[in-house]
């Protein structure tokens, strides 16, 4: 497992109060140049001291605060890589039509954009063509799962599958899901991935569910 993101030391507050403070000495040495160099005829009143003095602190604030939100996200990405490593050993679901065989029989999931009055479940060769077709029925709208039984078939792997859902003649939208095992995570490039047993790597974000 790559723990590169373990190991990065996130800002400290002293190096946020320094970056902030530097700010603050050339805004400060913009201002004095500013005054030596004034009209002595029309020289500046207090309310444009004032104002200057104001941005200064406004410009501070917003280093100190860039800083801090950089903090912040370093700590995230790191507290989210511990809690990625509890995965490893476990199923997740991502977006795709391969057939999980890891029970014995197939198994996948779809979602439906709306209730549908005919599903039809086509399972797919290696090569791409149909071996079994499944009418699955009227279906809600949402997250279904099914599962296939492959042993008449005597093929258990490379196996993919497609669903065709229907209202009336209308057709309706659905996507299609694989189940895969969590082998390792991965934190290298500065994103978070999942390396899983089938697909290899995915990013973390597009896990769609834990089992």
């Amino acid at each position: 497992m790559d723990v590169t993101a373990l190991n990065t030391t996130p800002s400290t507050s002293a190096t946020a109060a320094k970056t902030a403070q530097d700010t603050q000495d050339r805004f400060l040495k913009l201002l004095v140049a500013q005054m030596q160099n004034q009209d002595p005829m029309n020289p500046m009143d207090n309310a444009q001291v004032t104002s200057q003095m104001a941005q200064i602190q406004t410009v501070s604030g917003i280093s100190t605060l860039d800083s801090s939100v950089k903090s912040l996200a370093s700590q995230f990405g790191q507290m989210q890589m511990l809690q990625s490593v509890s995965l490893v050993g476990r199923e997740v679901s991502v977006a795709g039509n391969r057939l999980d065989m890891s029970s014995g029989a197939g198994q996948g999931s779809y979602e439906l954009a709306s209730p549908a009055d005919a599903v039809k479940l086509e399972i797919l060769s290696p090569a791409g063509s149909v071996i079994d077709t499944v009418q699955l029925g009227a279906q809600g709208a949402g997250r279904q799962d099914f599962t296939w039984p492959s042993t008449a078939y005597g093929i258990d792997s490379d196996l993919k599958y497609r669903i065709t859902a229907t209202k009336g003649a209308a057709p309706v939208s659905s996507t299609t899901f694989t189940r895969d095992t969590v082998t390792s995570v991965n934190a290298s490039g500065g994103s978070l991935k999942l390396e899983l047993k089938n697909l290899g790597l995915v990013d973390y974000a597009s896990v769609t569910s834990f089992d």
